[in-house]
């Protein structure tokens, strides 16, 4: 390719609405352009990357056993609408209407198109298991995008979809797809770490995150100082305390005016807020539930919401309080009936005597123990992770890391297989619901990750297999014919040789020529100008590390080539 056509609009200075380093440089090297806030149009530079990340992802789900299918982007509400996902995603969700007043979104993921279809055409047991990927674009609403192709509303993921006869064998598929990502992160160089993971709206049981380092990711994770546990941070659980027994104080009304606040309460009777019991009320499907934590915490409302699913959470407005008989500001347990359902993190068991709200204006109780004071129903993991828990695993302490989500597996079960009604005929004759798993990934995204990871102050630093070209050959001395005839030979010779290059002959100074190639990130750059030719030398640069050697005019392809072998 020849720099004087390529479609590579440099900029010198970065856009105004770039924030992180992937943003910048995408848009500085001319490889994305914003079409609106969260959409972009990949240029040719970046697109060529793309389809670098692409064929790893390719190559490596064949490899698995997976077989490559494409589904529609615009799908049919219906199936949505039965699993329960067409109102968990709710504005998230790109929704519209036909011509014909039928109500279509736009794909997100797949699992409603998919399931449906393997259940009319794989109808035995003997058809399994099998599973059926696409790369695909998909849409989602995003309240606020942003971070370039970290956070758009439109984004190139890589979906697959198992299906097997039984729990044995959807475990055995995860583990064929584990090992896959583990060997496409490991293809595109990205420092990642594998963590336990909360399903979210996909929903199911086990699963993982493989998420890349990164000191702008929008996404937390939690990591052992012993190294022996990783987990999301929305996922993450500390190791429950040693549960303290019943305490020794009374239960005590006390008068706590103007403390409806933990703070306040805490500072007014001059205990560590950790000393009280925090109680934040809940409608579940139209129930009334309490959830305690020590004051010092925070109740992590997706774990609630895990815990109760499909049921919809909704913590209490203002009105419910007083409407469902309860004082907002001094909601307390020792109060509660059978109609209210109290859940409890495990660290309350960690502590006794609590401080505890009584439910009526500027009082509390003091010296409430669970057990003799209040009832607990459930005993769940519910208080949100903080910085220095101790981990589950060892006890060591637990910290928390940033990284970029780039890809997601689940163990399903039988999810959407179950309200689907897709069933297969099993061995002995009965019906049998599929048994699922899925596994997603961000091609979009792998793209920005390597980015924020492989970049230094003059621009990307791409690893070979994933820069869009591997070689620049710059012609330093347009107006030498000499130095053009050698730059036009090695740009020859290494095509012939496969090798993907770029000769850059446009009628610039060298200076805006070596910028764009640091820019761009060629993982090497041949120099050839009027000293070297002259001497019989071309001047040679490995991107990654500045190495500068010379080589032989004459030997220039050879040693470009071995130059190139020894990259990764």
């Amino acid at each position: 390719m020849r720099f004087s056509e390529l479609f590579a609009p440099t900029l010198r200075e970065d856009p105004a609405e770039s924030e992180i380093s992937s943003h910048k440089l995408l848009l500085r090297a001319g490889m994305i352009r914003q079409v609106v806030s969260g959409v972009y149009t990949m240029l040719p530079l970046g697109l060529r990357a793309m389809r670098r990340i692409e064929n790893i992802v390719r190559e490596e789900m064949d490899a698995s056993g997976a077989q490559e299918i494409r589904m529609p982007i615009i799908l049919p509400s219906g199936p949505w609408k039965t699993t329960g996902r067409y109102d968990l995603y709710g504005e998230t969700l790109f929704k519209l209407t036909d011509r014909h007043d039928r109500e279509m979104v736009l794909g997100p993921t797949q699992e409603e198109v998919v399931t449906p279809m393997v259940a009319g055409d794989l109808p035995s047991y003997r058809d399994l298991p099998v599973n059926l990927y696409q790369i695909e674009w998909k849409y989602r609403d995003e309240f606020r995008p942003r971070y370039g192709l970290l956070r758009g509303r439109e984004f190139l993921m890589k979906d697959a979809y198992s299906f097997d006869r039984d729990e044995a064998g959807m475990r055995e598929s995860y583990r064929i797809m584990y090992e896959a990502y583990e060997r496409i992160f490991a293809r595109c160089r990205i420092d990642n770490v594998v963590v336990e993971a909360d399903p979210g709206q996909i929903g199911g049981g086990v699963n993982h995150e493989f998420m890349a380092r990164a000191d702008v990711g929008e996404d937390l994770f939690v990591e052992c100082e012993n190294g022996d546990y990783l987990a999301n941070k929305e996922a993450a659980r500390a190791r429950a305390p040693e549960p303290a027994g019943l305490g020794n104080a009374a239960l005590t009304k006390v008068r706590t005016p103007d403390a409806a606040s933990i703070e306040d309460l805490a500072a007014f009777l001059g205990v560590d807020a950790s000393r009280t019991l925090k109680c934040v009320m809940f409608d579940v499907a139209g129930r009334t539930a309490a959830v305690l934590v020590p004051g010092d915490r925070e109740v992590n409302v997706n774990k609630l919401e895990k815990l109760v699913f499909p049921e919809k959470v909704r913590p209490f407005d203002d009105p419910d309080f007083s409407a469902r008989g309860f004082v907002k500001g001094y909601v307390g347990p020792t109060t509660f009936d059978e109609t209210v359902t109290v859940f409890a993190d495990h660290s309350i068991q960690g502590g006794n005597d609590w401080v505890a709200g009584a439910n009526e204006d500027d009082h509390h109780f003091t010296g409430a123990n669970e057990g003799r004071d209040f009832r607990v129903d459930r005993w769940e993991d519910l208080a949100e992770f903080r910085e220095g828990d101790a981990c589950p695993v060892c006890g060591g302490r637990l910290n928390l890391g940033r990284s970029i989500v780039v890809g997601h597996i689940y163990q399903l079960g039988t999810k959407y297989s179950a309200p689907l009604e897709a069933t297969f005929q099993d061995e002995d004759g009965s019906p049998k619901t599929y048994e699922m798993g899925c596994y997603g990934i961000g091609i979009s995204r792998i793209l920005a990750a390597i980015v924020e990871q492989h970049n230094d102050e003059s621009g990307l630093v791409w690893p070979k297999d994933i820069a869009p070209y591997q070689v620049v050959v710059l012609l330093a001395n347009r107006d030498d014919e000499q130095v053009v005839d050698e730059a036009e030979r090695i740009y020859r010779e290494l095509t012939d040789l496969g090798v993907e290059v770029v000769i850059d002959d446009r009628e610039v100074a060298a200076g805006v020529k070596f910028n764009d190639a640091d820019l761009i990130g060629f993982p090497v750059q041949a120099v050839v100008g009027k000293r070297g030719v002259k001497a019989g030398t071309v001047d040679l640069k490995v991107r990654a590390t500045g190495e500068k050697t010379q080589a032989p005019l004459i030997a220039a392809t050879e040693s470009i080539a071995v130059l190139l072998s020894g990259l990764s």
